[in-house]
């Protein structure tokens, strides 16, 4: 069975930092592409950022580039998604989810998400 299991949620005031982790189990981790996707409060759901299989190549959303950096642990069956200068309008939801290939963004299994709260 795949299982997801985000960690590292919290609040933190602007400007500050937080890295979120997810814990795979139940596939190969090292044969797929993996995301992180949010939804902040009454939106819809948002694309953050993506790392194929082997961590060779990552994407990040415009609007996060230069602040989010995503990463993976391979020995540790890990994602991670390293987040700095915290805006409040980060204030979501982050989902890890697992792609459907080696350097495939499409999403098949999420995790039940951690919430992130950026305010003072």
């Amino acid at each position: 069975e795949v299982q997801l299991v985000e960690s590292g949620g919290g609040l933190v005031q602007p400007g500050g930092s937080l890295r979120l982790s997810c814990a795979a189990s139940g596939f190969t981790f090292d044969d797929y592409a993996m995301s992180w996707v949010r939804q902040a409060p009454g939106k819809g759901l948002e694309w953050v950022s993506g790392i194929t299989y082997n961590g060779g190549s990552t994407h990040c959303a415009e609007s996060m580039k230069g602040r989010f950096t995503i990463s993976r642990d391979n020995a540790k069956n890990t994602l991670y998604l390293q987040m700095n200068s915290l805006k409040s309008e980060d204030t979501a939801v982050y989902y890890c989810t697992k792609g459907i290939g080696r350097e495939s963004f499409g999403m098949d299994y999420w995790g039940k998400g951690a919430l992130v709260t950026v305010s003072s």
